[in-house]
């Protein structure tokens, strides 16, 4: 019995890293009717990747000659999704499922013909590494065998194929767990479904296979069998990490998948130097990246291709997703998708960062601040309750509080520009297409419809008015009880209508 430790080929063997077998075939035409989703099993997500990409980037890492992957149901979604991840596999249609020996049937029919080994594996077991299969091929060669599955132990052996070995160690048969004995449902050595074959002994199996069974399919299981009546070895290889021979089936799988990958990502980063506060909270997908520093604390989810600079600081309760974050910034609260946040700049609380944001070094967004296509420049400000839509914001600038860029007219967008070192004033309007040169100056409450030169002050407000006496005599009305009021002057809403300065 070959053991070999979580992701890791066997320490033992100088053939760890094989080089290229001839084909892997990636089984993917399952129905997935437990999951109860409109999509494809395999196009479920753990860890930040479909089920099938994780499939196949660990079969990439074999360097097979030839990739494929069979498809079945809901192949209208799996064959665009193959062509997106991996476009140097080939699809093989299985168009009615009988059985995994029917399905590797009819992966190898868009093949040629093979010499070499076909590694055999699945799309739904997420887990699985590519360190593990290239393990896997370098214990088949290594024993010489004419076929070799990867196995696990595990304390649950339940609804699991049993692996039955012959006293040298052999693997002599796989029982079914409905078909199985006493003693042999109390092996807690399991089938996962994965193996290298020669490709001869496939084949030939392939050709001797029969349906005489309960479900009336064709069973890869059983080639195992030809191979030892033919001569063949069958030996095994046990990973000590049993998550990786685990398949998804239906949606309480799937969290148990994406949780224990999350917890090894997260240790990971941990004992890379990220201080993550609350693991139990904190989420970081497996294509995010890291540097030395970061502090992560409770609530924070990275997402998709976010990469993160040394020493930022990010959370509580903050979502990344596809976003860049420079050294030493600081993100609080925040909500963001390929956004750009510049080394020493802060996000925060409560702030929204839309697609196309940049914030240059230095740069704040402030608390309750919702950015769109937004170019932020190094130091400039915009720190309380505004929106920042189709803008090119210059260095050094204060956008003041309650600004709102009316970036819309009803029909299309447009681009405001504002220069260096600008002041906007609290509760200004800026109107789409809004210019704003560097150095000028905004009156608050105004609502900016021409270009403004750097050196002017722009104001655009309605002038105040204040009615003398006008309060003393409401009170005094109110004070004489229910009809007092019988002049205009009574109504708050009543003033004067004049516009300008």
């Amino acid at each position: 019995m070959t053991t070999v430790p979580p992701g890791q080929p066997s320490s033992d063997d100088q053939t760890a890293q094989p080089s290229g077998v001839s084909a892997v075939v990636v089984l993917a035409a399952g129905g997935g009717t437990r999951m109860k989703s409109s999509r494809s099993k395999l196009l479920h997500e753990v860890g930040g990747r479909s089920m099938l990409s994780s499939a196949l980037r660990a079969a990439a890492e074999v360097q097979p000659e030839h990739l494929v992957v069979v498809v079945g149901h809901a192949r209208d979604q799996v064959e665009p999704h193959v062509a997106e991840v991996a476009p140097q596999a080939v699809t093989a249609v299985q168009e009615q499922q009988l059985g995994t020996g029917h399905a590797v049937q009819c992966g190898l029919s868009v093949l040629p013909p093979l010499e070499g080994e076909v590694l055999v594996t699945y799309g739904d077991v997420p887990l699985l590494t590519g360190e593990t299969l290239t393990a896997l091929v370098a214990e088949h060669r290594r024993a010489g065998n004419a076929v070799t599955v990867l196995t696990a132990e595990v304390d649950d052996p339940t609804g699991y194929g049993r692996v039955i070995r012959d006293p040298e160690g052999g693997v002599l048969r796989v029982v079914e767990h409905r078909d199985a004995d006493d003693a042999e449902r109390a092996v807690r050595e399991i089938n996962s479904g994965i193996y290298v074959f020669a490709a001869a002994t496939l084949t030939a199996g392939l050709g001797r296979l029969d349906s005489d069974n309960d479900q009336g399919e064709l069973y890869l299981t059983d080639v195992l069998g030809t191979a030892r009546a033919d001569g063949g070895r069958v030996g095994a290889l046990v990973t000590e990490d049993a998550w990786q021979t685990e398949g998804v089936n239906d949606r309480v799988q799937l969290a148990r998948l994406n949780a224990e990958l999350n917890r090894r990502t997260v240790e990971g980063w941990m004992r890379a130097g990220v201080t993550v506060v609350d693991p139990a909270t904190t989420w970081i997908e497996a294509d995010v990246d890291l540097g030395r520093d970061v502090l992560i604390h409770p609530g924070t989810i990275l997402a998709g291709a976010t990469t993160v600079g040394e020493g930022a600081e990010l959370g509580p309760d903050t979502r990344l997703r596809d976003c860049e974050v420079g050294p030493g910034a600081s993100l609080v609260r925040t909500e963001a998708h390929l956004a750009v946040v510049g080394a020493e700049a802060t996000v925060g609380p409560w702030s929204y960062l839309r697609p196309g944001t940049q914030l240059g070094r230095g740069g704040k967004i402030g608390g309750f601040v919702e950015t769109k296509k937004a170019v932020i420049g190094e130091g400039s400000k915009v720190p309380h309750l505004s929106y920042v839509g189709d803008a090119t914001i210059g260095a050094g600038t204060n956008i003041g509080a309650g600004t709102i860029f009316a970036n819309y007219d009803g029909r299309d967008k447009h681009r405001s520009e504002v220069g260096d070192e600008v002041f906007v004033g609290s509760g200004t309007v800026l109107v789409a297409p809004a210019a704003l040169e560097s150095g000028a100056y905004v009156a608050a409450g105004s609502t900016v419809t021409d270009p403004v030169p750097g050196s002017d002050l722009a104001i655009a407000r309605g002038r105040q008015r204040n009615v003398e006496g006008w309060a003393d005599r409401r009170r005094a009305r109110l004070a004489d009880g229910p009809g007092g009021a019988s002049s205009g002057e009574g109504h708050i809403a009543g003033g004067d209508s004049r516009g300008g300065q």
